[in-house]
């Protein structure tokens, strides 16, 4: 008998479980008008890229408006930033960011990488 309550509350419990994301829960960002760097890609750069693209580091250094356009303009940056989970060169190399960041960048490019 103990059996079946065990195995009842292991099902109820499992069947309560939801597979959403952390990423998946978030409200997306809406971006009204053309997206700048100061406004919208920075804080993202900050908080994604600069861990590893600091100044005097070995990888190329994005932590200036000019470094980031330049690496925007003259490498692969979108197309690695935009690479699945385990796809070799993605980055950042901690997993992918979320799609609405990345977004964000993309958006950026389109409108011509304005500053401010």
């Amino acid at each position: 008998m103990k059996k079946y309550i065990y195995l009842s509350g292991l099902i109820l419990s499992l069947y309560g479980c939801e597979s959403n994301t952390y990423e998946s829960l978030q409200e997306p960002t809406v971006i009204v008008g053309k997206v700048t760097y100061n406004a919208n890609v920075k804080s993202i750069v900050d908080e994604n890229c600069i861990g590893c693209h600091s100044a005097g580091g070995s990888l190329l250094p994005l932590v200036t408006y000019d470094q980031v356009k330049n690496a925007m303009s003259n490498t692969n940056l979108l197309d690695r930033i935009q690479r699945q989970n385990g796809t070799p060169g993605i980055m950042p190399r901690a997993g992918r960011m979320p799609q609405d960041k990345i977004n964000t960048i993309l958006q950026w490019n389109t409108d011509g990488l304005l500053e401010n």
